[in-house]
């Protein structure tokens, strides 16, 4: 093992945080798995039910007497772990049972129920879902954070002022308040516009209170009394003109119109600002309520929770008074994170409201004393829900397992696009720009290159995503000019109102700074102060920057998008069969291969005794033993090899969190992705012109960048309506030698070396005829169905593949947890794996965004060599 040495010149002060964490954390607090059930805090799942239940039939106008509540709910244990869910092509799953509880309101009868409400994904250990065999992983969304929103269009010499509430997505309606060009303030609820005077006369004010309201600036309002000219109307007559506004073709009606704005607006299961929704309001706003909703409904008469202090702001605002100012809708106070916890408990909360509306149709249909939990819930709603999400939405990803690199930056990936969220064709260049509030908490570099260049981003190293959803970034506390060790997590707007220095920024021993003028940063820009200024420093020069852009060395002298491009590129690095870590790192690589959930690592101090290939035996107190079994060729989503290789020997110490086993790309717990090879800088006879490379063929001899990659291939055996196919040696027209691999039942042996055209399943289908002559009747009577013919459909490999056979595996209709499609009665799976050296035509890379494609193999003797005489390995 080679000697690490650190040549850095700025001491960590706090390790990495873990880097799945943005996943395991969010839907841990989703499930809630290991908190007794009263103990359960009202939040994720158990917060979707909270929501949805009690279920009665009032909202009708007709009592049924029936009331469906909810006490708690249970997730059984997964029948199978996520490996065998991998070869059956299973989803990695437990079942979700829901104590529930009728109660009849006439006879005080109470009957209860755990009823069975569909199956849940669970996460494995590493941060994914296992989902038809196969992993994926859920992408975290950023979206505009509920709240209020102050933002203005210049027209002309002057700017026109909106006010935008914006509820929780899919919980309510966006209301929007606005200065027109005449100075008329006017309400838009759903898109539907009014003056904003009718709303406040059905909260119950008159001209003299709304006038009070706004005391000091009623030239401000006058306008649009004036376009009302309604002054004197009641609190009804505005009920009813403003549902005429919202609901146009319905006759209008009191109890309609009270009905209708109250769930409109009041009723927090229908509008529901959520509590990153609430805390922006009464930030924004000086306020400090805790309700859901905008307005509430209390003894007949509708109050007033928030909308009025958002309208005296926009009048302050209109009016330019001091210390009132327009939002930056991209700042990242005002947009958060919607993580893999959040976007499941959305998913349920869909199925059970859909779930719900079934249950008061069976109450409303069904005899009330025959009722029974059971019989009123159907959970098909709430399995198609989430089989669409996890299935077919746009944030439910195939996970990206190239090398341990790609699979973590694709757990850390933030998007922008999706349900609820932008498209690339609306999104302007301002949402996709990098901004001042980005720093320490989205990376600035690591983008894709293509349209979604700036709505696809990654999350920062130390960042983190607070219960509310913002990211939060780390620095260290200053007091009276000293750095104190203290780390305080602070979100972008509470950045905003400190000095904050550089991590580089020179101290002394004993934490003073070593400067009498400090480079520091207020609201993004650059300032110089005196010690006693600061407030806060950054932890590290690499807080600003995602994982993949901190694994390249010297950084700070490269170009942004070649870096953009080296961070990228490493992603798309295959798995050598030699892995060799960088003669320079810069420290993150072997955070990266312990996180990644790739490498085998210690859960307890202990002794090793026993290693093999295939599991590592560790005895810790007590003498009790751990075993860790080892992954051995096993095929990624990508096709590339995932292989663990021990790392320990018999009688060596280990600690917990101790490397035991290597991952693919990965030397002794560091990541390696690729080579350190020997390289010119020169042209060479037109050979490398245009980012062309020319390659010694010592790379290709010693298998430098020679990689393993697994193929699956797939025979099923149907039943058809001329008769069932079979998987079978016996195939007619074959030499001996064709079948020489195959076994007595048809499929290829272990270990075969196969070239394109080899079979890999013997396979036969009866051929379509017509009517059989009276001769082949008769040889069918004697000989029975052999004399039918049959064709060869056997699986072969296909053209350009080819390789080593590592397995096979062979599932029948009836075995424990086998799902065959239907009118399959048999499948075989066979697993080649190939070995795939460096070719012309191959691209390589470097992590500085220097890239190229293979043009030439040349020998040794031939490469330009150095003043000793050695050739290099690359020109």
């Amino acid at each position: 093992m080679r000697e690490i040495r650190r040549f850095g010149s700025i001491t960590e002060v706090i390790d990495l945080p873990n880097l799945t964490n943005i996943q395991i954390s969010s839907y841990d607090a989703f499930l809630q798995r290991d908190v007794a059930a009263p103990m359960r805090a009202e939040t994720g799942l158990q917060a979707a039910f909270k929501e949805i239940f009690p279920i009665d039939e009032t909202e009708r106008g007709r009592q049924t007497g029936l009331v469906l509540d909810f006490l708690e709910y249970t997730l059984q244990e997964p029948e199978f772990n996520p490996e065998e869910c991998r070869e059956k092509d299973l989803s990695y799953q437990a079942g979700l049972f829901a104590k529930l509880q009728l109660v009849h309101k006439d006879t005080g009868l109470i009957k209860e129920d755990q009823v069975f409400l569909g199956d849940l994904p669970l996460m494995t250990e590493d941060g994914s879902f296992v989902i038809n065999g196969a992993d994926r992983v859920i992408v975290s969304q950023i979206h505009r954070s509920p709240g209020v929103y102050f933002t203005g269009v210049a027209q002309g010499a002057n700017r026109r002022l909106t006010a935008s509430i914006i509820p929780m997505p899919k919980r309510g309606p966006w209301i929007e308040i606005e200065f027109d060009n005449s100075d008329v303030l006017w309400m838009k609820v759903n898109k539907r516009k009014f003056p904003f005077t009718l709303l406040l006369r059905v909260l119950g004010y008159g001209d003299e209170a709304i006038r009070a309201l706004f005391q000091g600036y009623e030239s401000l309002v006058d306008p649009t009394f004036e376009a009302e000219e309604a002054s004197g109307i009641t609190g009804d007559e505005a009920l009813l003109r403003l549902f005429t506004v919202l609901r146009p073709g319905d006759p209008p009606k009191v109890e309609k119109a009270i009905s209708y704005i109250h769930s409109l607006l009041a009723d927090p299961r229908r509008y529901d600002l959520g509590d990153a929704g609430r805390y922006k309001l009464n930030d924004k706003l000086g306020l400090s309520f805790e309700q859901k909703t905008l307005l509430g409904y209390k003894d007949g008469t509708f109050v007033d929770y928030g909308l009025i202090p958002t309208l005296q702001y926009l009048v302050q605002l209109q009016a330019g008074t001091e210390g009132y100012g327009e939002d930056d809708i991209d700042h990242l106070g005002n947009r958060r994170i919607r993580t893999v916890g959040e976007l499941v408990a959305d998913q349920i909360r869909v199925g059970l409201g859909r779930m719900a509306r079934g249950v008061r149709e069976r109450m409303l249909l069904g005899n009330p004393d025959a009722a029974t939990p059971q019989k009123l819930v159907n959970n098909r709603p709430i399995v198609a829900a989430l089989r669409e999400f996890f299935g077919r939405s746009q944030l439910s990803q195939f996970k990206d397992q190239v090398n341990p690199l790609s699979e973590l930056r694709h757990k850390r990936r933030i998007s922008a696009l999706g349900p609820g969220g932008l498209t690339r064709e609306r999104a302007g260049f301002d949402v996709r720009d990098v901004h001042r509030t980005h720093y320490g908490r989205i990376c600035p570099i690591e983008t894709p290159e293509g349209a979604n260049i700036g709505l696809i981003t990654s999350l920062a190293s130390f960042s983190r995503v607070n219960p509310l959803g913002f990211i939060e970034a780390p620095y260290r506390r200053v007091e009276d000019g000293v750095v104190t060790p203290e780390v305080v997590y602070m979100t972008a707007h509470d950045e905003d109102r400190y000095i904050i220095a550089q991590a580089n920024t020179p101290l002394e021993d004993d934490g003073r700074f070593a400067t009498e003028r400090i480079v520091a940063r207020k609201l993004g820009d650059p300032v110089f102060v005196d010690p006693g200024g600061v407030d806060f420093m950054d932890v590290s020069p690499k807080q600003i920057i995602s994982i993949p852009t901190a694994l390249i060395p010297f950084l700070e002298h490269d170009d942004a998008n070649r870096a953009l491009m080296g961070s990228n590129m490493q992603s798309q690095a295959v798995p050598l069969i030699r892995s060799e870590a960088p003669f320079v790192g810069t420290g993150v690589e072997e955070r990266v291969a312990r996180d990644s959930g790739t490498a085998v690592l210690a859960e307890a101090a202990g002794t090793v005794t026993f290693v093999d290939a295939t599991r590592v035996v560790v005895e810790g107190a007590k003498g009790i033993e751990r075993a860790y079994e080892l992954t051995r060729f096993q095929r990624s989503n990508q096709n590339t090899n995932l292989d663990q290789r021990p790392v320990v020997r018999i009688g060596q110490q280990v600690e917990t969190g101790q490397v035991l086993a290597d991952g693919p790309a990965s030397e002794v717990g560091r990541l390696a992705l690729g080579k350190n090879i020997l390289i010119a800088v020169m042209p060479f006879d037109g050979y490398n012109f245009e980012d062309a490379i020319v390659l010694s063929e010592r790379l290709v001899r010693d298998d430098a960048y020679t990689s393993v990659h697994i193929e699956k291939f797939e025979k099923e055996a149907r039943d058809t309506k001329l008769g069932p196919e079979k998987i079978t040696r016996d195939i007619p027209g074959l030499s001996e030698a064709a079948l020489r691999d195959l076994d007595e039942d048809g499929v290829v042996r272990i270990g075969a070396e196969l070239k394109q055209g080899d079979i890999l399943v013997g396979h036969t289908s009866f051929k379509g005829e017509k009517d059989p002559t009276p001769e082949e009747r008769l040889l069918r009577s004697i000989f029975g169905e052999k004399a039918r013919e049959v064709k060869d459909t056997s699986l072969r490999v296909p053209p350009g593949d080819g390789g080593i056979v590592l397995r096979t595996v062979r599932f029948r209709r009836g075995d424990p947890g086998v799902e065959l499609k239907p009118g399959v009665q048999e499948m075989v799976r066979v697993y080649v794996a190939q070995k795939r050296r460096l070719i012309e035509g191959d691209k390589l890379a470097n992590r500085h965004g220097n890239k190229g494609v293979v043009a030439k193999i040349l020998p040794p003797e031939d490469m330009p060599y150095l003043e000793d005489g050695t050739p290099v390995d690359l020109v």
